[in-house]
């Protein structure tokens, strides 16, 4: 874990002061690049109204709301591996994504959304094989002349750029092995 990251975020959080008032924007037009990838136009929105405008990032935009993380998505510059809604519903154990919305456990859900979250903009042709690090550890990358790969999960949707970033859409919720037997043995008590 990278605490020095992780403690640079919560500084920014306790900073931060009022609540990003998020209201529902239409999604913002889409067009396909010379590679095929889908982007959005949307550089004059910041990446929470990005992922607001975009109805497959709901479970990810009450992720980021429940974490007390908006404010510092709104205003830094990161590049967000986001997982969609899907991928939400189908990589997570039964019952875990309710457990982290639960208000008591908002710091696991802050490590687990964080390790989604590099801090800059690296955009898809910026990425390359190895390991990148987020604001909770390191992610394996792997780049294909087809795809993007971060750790198990493939990039579905490349480069969705913001004011403040770019977030890369993926089939997967990324957690790290330590993250996942937490959150595994966590259910298994309840």
């Amino acid at each position: 874990m990278n605490t020095n990251n992780l403690n640079k975020l919560l500084t920014k959080l306790a900073i931060i002061t009022g609540i990003v008032s998020i209201s529902a924007f239409a999604t913002a037009p889409v067009r396909a690049n010379h590679h095929g990838e889908m982007k959005m136009s949307t550089s004059n929105k910041n990446l929470v109204e990005v992922a607001v405008g975009n109805d497959s990032f709901e479970t990810l935009v009450k992720a980021v709301q429940a974490a007390g993380l908006a404010d510092t998505l709104a205003s830094g510059s990161y590049t967000v591996f986001a997982p969609t809604d899907q991928a939400f519903e189908q990589s997570l154990p039964d019952g875990a994504l309710e457990f982290l919305l639960k208000p008591e456990n908002r710091n696991l859900l802050r490590q687990v959304l964080t390790y989604h979250v590099v801090e800059g903009k690296v955009t898809s042709n910026q990425l390359s094989t190895g390991t990148v690090d987020t604001l909770y550890g390191g992610v394996a990358v792997r780049v294909t002349p087809q795809r993007v790969i971060v750790n198990n999960a493939s990039v579905t949707n490349a480069n969705i750029s913001a004011s403040n970033g770019v977030i890369h859409a993926v089939n997967r919720v990324l957690l790290p092995q330590q993250l996942r037997q937490q959150i595994a043995s966590q259910l298994a008590m309840q």
